[in-house]
């Protein structure tokens, strides 16, 4: 399977829009590597550069970058409010798919030699690419920024992992690591004031703020048993925070990095800094993110605020996004495109989802169309899908019915499982036609000598076994679906109950047009043992489908008689 790491440079200059293309030129010119976005911050000035690829390419963009960033970048004009020690202040690998943080430490290793070697630019090694753990967090190498390197790159302790010790005034110097997935995050505020926003920074990162006596402010300093100043710790575990102003907007904001979203996500650092500020007379007004996001983050924040409503959580994945968005006022200061923010989303390969992603009328005429795709496989799918979404209907439409307040949750959790079953069933749409195409393409091999044949053969039973396959977790998911599908008969809104009926209608029809592309599919496949397996299996799936499907429909007519 591909390796996969992204890099995440910062680039002092945030203005220029023409040398940021320039720099970001030479990252799209590298073959197999895929540029996902450019932030560019004008107060800050500085740009988060993001692009992704396999190892060896992206360490090959992210070198050319870093030499056109310290050609067209003067840091001794340099000017913004973020913190910052070079033209290229620091550069990131983030393990994306099936590469481990040892490797993508490896490879920042790589990288930072080269730096240093080939470029002469003193370069720094940070997180899980420095052993020695004095020297390892950015914001302890970044101290004294840009104006004081000129000192601390000639103490022994700072000497750089590689090139020279001489402190490089037009290109200053460049931090190299490999670190987890990193969520650069600002809530913005109804204050001009930095140094208020600084107040509701210490109170919510984890390092805090330094004990004082007396007055929190201007006290005299607290020391402990070895003379180093005693803190207070923030609330927030995992998370990084200062409080600036931003002139661009007119406001202060708290800038943060969530260095773990599983123990601080995205939605609980909002709603905290919400609560801080409003505890000190301020109030939150929106937020911005710098950068990309991955997707679960998105959806837990929108889970998180319905749930805080009181609102079934099992709607579509646009929804929860939507309601992330205008939680945390995501488009305050400009407009949050998922499709441009969203990691997964940028990664996503357009022809896995071409039929998902047609209208009715275009999925219907591609149908009827004399290409033999899609086909019966396919339509089982989308049928299972529309009998999972009627399903999820009922459980929402009973969530929030009148009268039935102290049931929302009950329902809540039966429109999630609906909407896991139809996302999956979507899904499998696209993944049958492409189980067919795979048999078309194996049978397409030629054939000329023995060893094309011995080749051709092992392609088709390949492709056959993956389009037993893929009907089979049609059927699985359709069957399933019947779960939900029966206890909205029951127990879901009455006057929905016939929509119930249709979806099982669905479900049943989804189960048994998928049990027929099995057995066709299966006549092909050689391994008998397996062939008998699936189809006993396939059988009992069927009949237990037919009998719950009887069911529900028994259970309609009853009510609507």
């Amino acid at each position: 399977m591909t390796k996969l790491i992204e890099c995440v440079p910062n680039f002092s200059e945030g203005v220029n829009l023409d040398i940021i293309k320039q720099i970001t030129n030479e990252v799209e010119s590298v073959e197999g590597v895929r540029l996902l976005n450019v932030d560019p911050g004008k107060a800050t000035n500085r740009t988060v550069v993001t692009f992704v690829g396999e190892p060896a390419k992206v360490i090959e963009a992210a070198f050319l970058a870093i030499k056109k960033a310290g050609e067209l970048i003067d840091m001794s004009k340099h000017k913004g409010e973020h913190p910052r020690m070079g033209a290229t202040d620091v550069c990131p690998l983030i393990p994306i798919a099936n590469i481990s943080m040892e490797e993508t430490a490896e490879y920042a290793k790589q990288l930072a030699k080269r730096v240093g070697e080939e470029l002469g630019i003193p370069a720094y090694l940070y997180e899980h690419a420095q052993a020695d753990k004095k020297r390892n967090n950015l914001s302890v190498i970044r101290a004294g920024e840009y104006e004081g390197f000129f000192k601390k790159i000639k103490l022994p302790e700072w000497k750089p992992d590689f090139g020279p010790a001489e402190f490089d005034a037009k290109r200053g110097a460049t931090v190299i690591g490999a670190r987890d997935f990193l969520i650069a995050y600002n809530v913005n505020l109804n204050t001009t004031s930095t140094r208020r926003a600084n107040s509701i920074a210490f109170d919510v990162r984890e390092a805090g703020r330094v004990m004082r006596e007396g007055d929190p402010v201007n006290g005299k300093i607290i020391n402990d048993e070895n003379g180093k100043p005693k803190s207070i710790p923030g609330s927030l575990k995992s998370v990084k925070a200062i409080g600036w102003y931003i002139e661009e907007y007119g406001i202060a904001q708290i800038s943060m990095n969530l260095t773990n979203i599983e123990v601080t996500p995205l939605h609980i650092a909002f709603d905290e800094v919400c609560t801080k500020a409003a505890e000190r007379g301020m109030r939150v007004t929106g937020s911005e993110l710098v950068g990309l996001i991955p997707l679960k983050a998105m959806l837990d924040a929108g889970k998180y605020f319905l749930l805080k409503q009181q609102r079934s959580v099992g709607v579509s994945e646009k929804e929860l996004i939507k309601i992330a968005i205008k939680s945390m006022g995501l488009s305050e200061l400009s407009p949050f495109v998922p499709e441009e923010r969203i990691i997964e989303y940028l990664l996503k390969d357009k022809a896995s989802s071409k039929l998902a992603s047609m209208t009715l009328v275009e999925f219907a005429d591609e149908t009827a169309s004399e290409s033999p795709a899609p086909g019966g496989g396919s339509i089982s799918a989308y049928i299972g899908a529309l009998g999972a979404a009627l399903a999820t209907m009922v459980a929402n439409l009973s969530s929030h019915k009148k009268g039935w307040d102290n049931r929302w949750e009950e329902f809540s959790s039966w429109a999630e499982k609906g909407q896991q079953y139809k996302d999956e069933l979507i899904r499998l749409v696209d993944l049958d036609t492409t189980a067919f195409n795979k048999i078309m393409e194996a049978f397409s091999l030629s054939k000329a000598t023995e060893e094309e044949k011995a080749a051709r053969d092992k392609a088709i039973q390949d492709a056959t076994h993956y389009a037993i396959e893929i009907p089979f977790k049609v059927m699985q998911a359709a069957y399933g679906s019947l779960t939900v599908i029966k206890a909205m008969a029951e127990t879901g809104n009455p006057n929905s109950v016939t929509d119930a009926g249709v979806a099982a209608l669905c479900a049943r029809s989804a189960v048994i047009g998928a049990f027929m592309n099995v057995k066709i599919n299966a006549s092909g496949y050689k391994d008998k043992d397996y062939v008998a397996k699936v189809i006993t299996d396939g059988s009992e799936l069927e009949q237990k489908a037919v009998e719950l499907e009887g069911e529900v429909i028994a259970l309609v007519n009853s009510k609507i008689v």
